[in-house]
């Protein structure tokens, strides 16, 4: 993934001081997410590794599969000058950068995936929206979480994404759960095509 093209915004709307911890991501080979997330433990950096349930059929039986719910993404929280113990771990590829510098993520970003996960969502992958309406849930145990919110059949998805690796996740709920996020100004200088959203 070319991280210089795409998420130069998500990069910018960030500051990093070496002595501060933030949020980075490690890009690791196809299914070693765990084996890296377990080795950044074992090196004392903190890592979250989110996942999600999926049954699959082998031949005469279902099995339940525990998989990552960004494939190939594993976060860690260090300070900038500690990223040479996750690379040092043979399973990583490299920290996401932009212009050869690591690329913090938005905290806010982080925490409402942990939040669904702390609250007992059952997050599924969704592929990644770039530009939507964004609501916050008004009631309920997600009370305060924001996010896009996308039609599906006859319910609503709420869909949170973490914009630097361009993916998302999301999570069902009622549609009278849901209040729109008003923009800022800014937002709405910036996206002249900001449309309503219809929440049916």
């Amino acid at each position: 993934m070319d991280v210089e093209v795409g998420f130069r915004s998500a990069f910018l709307s960030t500051t990093v001081s070496a002595n501060v911890p933030r949020w980075y991501v490690v890009y690791t080979y196809p299914r070693h997410e765990r084996a890296v997330a377990d080795q950044l433990a074992h090196k004392s950096v903190e890592a979250f590794l989110p996942t999600y349930t999926k049954t699959s059929r082998w031949k005469d039986r279902r099995v339940k599969l525990e998989l990552p719910l960004f494939p190939g993404y594993v976060f860690m929280r260090i300070c900038i000058d500690q990223k040479l113990k996750a690379l040092s771990i043979p399973s990583v590829i490299r920290i996401l950068s932009f212009n050869g510098a690591p690329a913090p993520l938005n905290d806010a970003d982080i925490d409402a995936v942990r939040l669904c996960i702390g609250r007992g969502a059952m997050l599924q992958p969704h592929s990644f929206i770039a530009i939507g309406e964004r609501v916050r849930v008004r009631k309920g145990v997600f009370e305060g979480l924001e996010g896009i919110v996308v039609r599906h059949r006859n319910s609503c998805k709420l869909v949170v994404t973490i914009a630097l690796i361009q993916k998302a996740v999301a999570l069902e709920l009622d549609a009278d759960c849901l209040e729109h996020v008003r923009p800022s100004l800014a937002a709405s200088s910036a996206n002249p095509s900001h449309g309503t959203l219809q929440i049916q």
